[in-house]
């Protein structure tokens, strides 16, 4: 990308900044004043960063397909971490195998920020960040590592359900519903109930907004500062239908752990309003609570379209973006 063309801040997506808004810098960065060029080249371009590169995944314990790397903030610029040494942020390169490979960091960069910025939702805090030559990547600041020294206590839900490789088989991070995922909640936060709204809330966007990639070890639980647990700031979120022709959800049973259907479901063939009506009731959400936080999903917000215009993706992208969030949101205005 011509870094003189950027418009609008690689964070924030407000309008008027060509490198980080100070908004940006203070949620992401604590307020330090950090480029959105990184000190290096991209690894495929340079053979000294890619064995820098290779040797950091080595070390990273962060699990998951795409490639991620560990970085720190040294003074006011980010660098990959060394050996014994903890980072606070992970940093996705553009991936391989997909079709529009190149627009997966401003994809997942835009689709978190809809999610903070136009629905509430808590979002780990990221960037769209660019190597020397122009190539997008994607940034968020780790929330499991304290600030003092340490790390928060985190589970997700493939850990709290018991499923693993070993005793579930390759696919054991989708081999549940959206319903027994939320029991987890109930089972394992004493606070459960305000908890299990913004679960709620997490399920009913990530329909809206594609994200087939909504599969147990991309929901988890988080220490708090009095040492109990709460659902944990919402990462990895993404339109997948950008990329791959993957079904409606993430978890291969679908909303319910049986084999429910809605009247919506079985004329429309997707799911609708009353199908997270019932969700709601499976996971103990008060009827006068369920009309509520349905209602800003299924109002058609203008800064949705907004921010599609203001991200990093290109023309195309944008338009197939938006297109499906009009098509998901339709649905879910079918009763």
């Amino acid at each position: 990308m011509n870094m003189e063309s950027i418009k609008y801040c690689p964070g924030t997506l407000a309008e008027g900044f060509d490198t980080y808004s100070p908004s940006c810098l203070r949620n992401l960065f604590n307020g330090k004043k950090v480029s959105h060029v990184l000190p290096y080249e991209p690894p495929e371009q340079n053979e000294a960063v890619a064995e820098l590169f290779m040797e950091n995944r080595r070390r990273i314990s962060i699990s998951g397909v795409q490639e991620k790397l560990s970085l720190l903030l040294e003074k006011n610029a980010l660098r990959l971490t060394q050996e014994g040494e903890q980072g606070t942020y992970i940093l996705k390169p553009i991936p391989r195998d997909l079709k529009k490979v190149g627009q997966v960091p401003a994809n997942e960069h835009l689709t978190m920020q809809i999610a903070k910025q136009v629905y509430g939702i808590n979002t780990a805090e990221n960037a769209v960040i660019f190597f020397k030559d122009g190539t997008p990547a994607y940034i968020t600041r780790r929330f499991d590592v304290k600030k003092e020294d340490g790390k928060w206590g985190k589970e997700d839900f493939a850990s709290l359900a018991g499923k693993t490789k070993d005793n579930a088989g390759a696919d054991f991070k989708y081999d549940y519903s959206y319903e027994e995922a939320g029991l987890l909640i109930k089972k394992y936060v004493p606070a459960w109930r305000v908890e299990m709204e913004k679960y709620f809330a997490m399920v009913v966007f990530g329909y809206l907004f594609s994200n087939g990639d909504a599969h147990l070890k991309n929901f988890s639980l988080l220490e708090s500062s009095v040492g109990d647990y709460l659902l944990s700031p919402a990462y990895d979120l993404i339109n997948t239908r950008l990329h791959v022709d993957d079904s409606d959800f993430a978890l291969n049973r679908g909303l319910f752990a049986d084999d429910y259907k809605s009247e919506t479901y079985k004329k429309k063939g997707h799911a609708g309003k009353t199908d997270f009506i019932e969700l709601a009731r499976r996971t103990g959400i008060a009827e006068n609570r369920t009309g509520k936080l349905l209602s800003r999903f299924l109002e058609k917000h203008s800064l949705v379209e907004t921010l599609v215009k203001r991200s990093f993706l290109s023309e195309a992208s944008k338009r197939g973006y938006y297109l499906m969030y009009e098509t998901r949101l339709n649905s879910l205005l079918e009763k």
